[in-house]
């Protein structure tokens, strides 16, 4: 049987994906390292100084690929299951 409807592609949702794989990786390092993911994740998005994530695994690389506000956007929607 064919399907002919058409599959919406929806880049903001797959962003997110992208942002949320990238957390994970950078809070694995963070962890491998000793800190506590939680507390640099939220020195990092308050101040924006990109020195509360490791280079470890180029974590600090990865996620500075994305804006802050996206990052929070991410957070939340995750949080709220959106």
């Amino acid at each position: 049987m064919v399907d002919n409807k058409t599959s919406i592609f929806n880049v903001q949702e797959l962003r997110q994906e992208l942002i949320l794989m990238t957390i994970n990786e950078v809070v694995e390092a963070m962890e491998f390292k000793g800190y506590n993911p939680t507390s640099q994740l939220v020195g990092f998005l308050a101040t924006g100084d990109e020195k509360y994530i490791t280079t470890f695994n180029n974590s600090r690389k990865k996620l500075c690929c994305f804006e802050k506000e996206e990052i929070i956007m991410a957070i939340v929607n995750s949080y709220l299951g959106k």
